[in-house]
């Protein structure tokens, strides 16, 4: 289980691509888009950019915010929930991690599992 700091970001980067990947399909170009989005859940582009990286958690006021700017109920934003697609770094890290695992014998492919399942757990 995730802390409820990193649900409420999750959840609210959810929420940043759909919008984005709505405008683009709309036809905006995605330059921009940050602060777009900022104006439309009432915030600074840097209280949003802070959020998104997690250099500042979302409390509960700025939550109840992104929730009512998104048309979300109340407690939207606290809830765990299946991620429904790879962000960028997610996608980048399996590209390295499929290189790596295609690039050794079955000696490294064994060493490299046994690695993540010990880093997992840690």
């Amino acid at each position: 289980m995730s802390s409820p700091t990193a649900i409420r970001r999750l959840n609210a980067l959810a929420l940043f691509q759909s919008f984005a990947e709505e405008r683009i399909t709309a036809g905006d170009p995605p330059k921009g888009l940050e602060a777009t989005w900022a104006a439309r859940i009432g915030v600074s582009g840097a209280t949003w950019s802070m959020a998104k990286s997690g250099a500042r958690p979302i409390g509960d006021k700025l939550a109840r915010q992104i929730e009512h700017h998104c048309a979300k109920p109340a407690g939207w934003i606290d809830e765990e929930r299946e991620p429904t697609g790879l962000t960028p770094a997610e996608q980048q890290f399996l590209a390295q991690a499929l290189k790596a695992f295609r690039g050794t014998n079955s000696d490294g492919r064994k060493k490299l599992r046994q690695w993540l399942k010990e880093f997992g757990s840690a």
